[in-house]
């Protein structure tokens, strides 16, 4: 099996997989049966400072998007960070980095944006010996509502000036969580490596309210009668993360930022997908709450099997789509596909042809015994035949040769090998 231990800015864990600060690492039995199931490393739920104890709502925490299997597709969550007592957490802390020296153990930190209460904190959780904290910017609800989480990660000043407090009062690798309840997340991540972060981590839970209930006409989750806002994560969450995470990967001045990606990972392909787009390692919550601590095992065969069959090592992996990710006016307008529909794995159903009818450019022909065809004359190749289809490689885009005539256009496919000396590229002549 490849090998997949990893070094994260000095944190080594037998495997790149860490659960993430969540209701699944809020105590030593979870860890413990966390690092026994295969995790590589663990970042504990959040604490915060000695004092007036966080109280929790006692009804339902959790609201949930589900497909039409229903799979779920997200949580939406109002529960707030540890509202265990500060020296209980950080007792048991103590007790299982000992007892899994080769395991990653990270503590996430959420207090006052006061500097005297990061310097109360800090070498509290420092005594535990601890490998590193996560500072946690990112919570969209209730704690947020008290000046901390997200409140503090969308103001990059906030996050710099943290940042420095917590390196300067600290020699514990210190990784940064981003909210992504943000217009740009290159600022704050720009923010946190001014301020002296070892890493970001993102992204953190959306801003959301997952539904609501037509008899009480409450938001979900409700409590008597009233709901509110949470934050929002799981597999339908991945799209939004692995653009964050590109956009740091590939920023001016975010380049070469360790980034623990986080964000709808369910599956070693997720992972994968996160750390070919930049991250050094990855973090999962939801997947761990539906399926166990298990489905780690999954992801550590999957990932070491595609390696190997790759024949590369994980570091190769890692950022190796980010030369790949470009803005639109450098795509290349000379490239011409066309769908193709298999007839012997189509099976009639018609959804391609409904949706290219009524909402596309009514390139699919219907003929006698409902057999299906491409005009290639209206087709601009826009995919969603393929997004629509229930059959796997039914329909596939194929890319005209080199020379051959667009029957949509007239124009001849490849003019100009290199799009970005077309003259009809608006970013060439911008250059010119």
């Amino acid at each position: 099996m490849a090998d997949l231990s990893s070094n994260f800015v000095g944190i080594k864990s037998p495997n790149p997989f860490w659960l993430a600060s969540a209701p699944p690492t809020d105590k030593e039995y979870n860890v413990r049966r966390a690092y026994e199931a295969g995790w590589g490393g663990v970042v504990w739920k959040t604490l915060g400072e000695a004092g007036p104890p966080i109280v929790n709502v006692n009804g339902p925490r959790y609201g949930a998007i589900w497909g039409a299997d229903r799979r779920l597709l997200g949580l939406n969550n109002i529960e707030l960070i540890t509202d265990r007592p500060l020296e209980v957490n950080l007792r048991e802390i103590k007790q299982v980095k000992r007892d899994y020296p080769d395991r990653a153990l990270v503590v996430s930190l959420m207090v006052p944006c006061e500097e005297a209460a990061w310097k109360a904190i800090l070498p509290l959780v420092e005594e535990t010996g601890t490998d590193g904290v996560e500072l946690n910017f990112g919570c969209p609800h209730g704690m947020s509502e008290r000046g901390m989480g997200s409140a503090v990660g969308q103001v990059p000043e906030y996050i710099e000036m943290v940042t420095r407090w917590v390196k300067q009062n600290s020699r514990m690798p210190c990784i940064v969580k981003l909210t992504p309840n943000i217009t740009d997340i290159r600022k704050p991540a720009e923010a946190a490596k001014r301020g002296g972060a070892d890493a970001v981590s993102l992204i953190n839970t959306i801003n959301s309210i997952t539904s609501v209930n037509l008899d009480s006409f409450s938001p979900e989750p409700s409590i008597d009668g009233k709901g509110a806002h949470g934050g929002y994560c799981g597999p339908a969450v991945k799209p939004i993360a692995l653009s964050m995470v590109s956009e740091i990967a590939r920023g001016e001045a975010t380049r070469g930022l360790p980034i623990s990606g986080i964000g709808g990972v369910t599956t070693w392909r997720d992972a994968a997908e996160f750390m070919a787009l930049g991250a050094g390692n990855v973090q999962v919550c939801t997947a761990a709450m539906t399926y166990g601590f298990k489905v780690v095992q999954e992801m550590i065969s999957g990932l070491s099997e595609y390696l190997d069959d790759k024949g590369i090592a994980l570091s190769d992996l890692v950022g190796r789509a980010v030369p790949n990710v470009t803005d639109w006016q450098y795509l290349n307008l000379n490239y011409v596909t066309k769908a193709r529909i298999d007839p012997a794995s189509c099976i009639k159903c018609g959804r391609c042809y409904a949706a290219c009818e009524d909402t596309s450019h009514q390139a699919i022909l219907m003929k006698e015994g409902r057999v299906f065809e491409v005009d290639d004359s209206e087709c601009v190749a826009c995919n969603l035949c393929i997004d629509v289809c229930p059959v796997e490689g039914c329909i596939t885009m194929e890319p005209l040769a080199k020379g051959a005539t667009d029957p949509r256009t007239g124009a001849v496919v490849g003019d100009y090998a290199n799009w970005t000396t077309h003259p009809n590229n608006p970013m060439a002549r911008a250059a010119e």
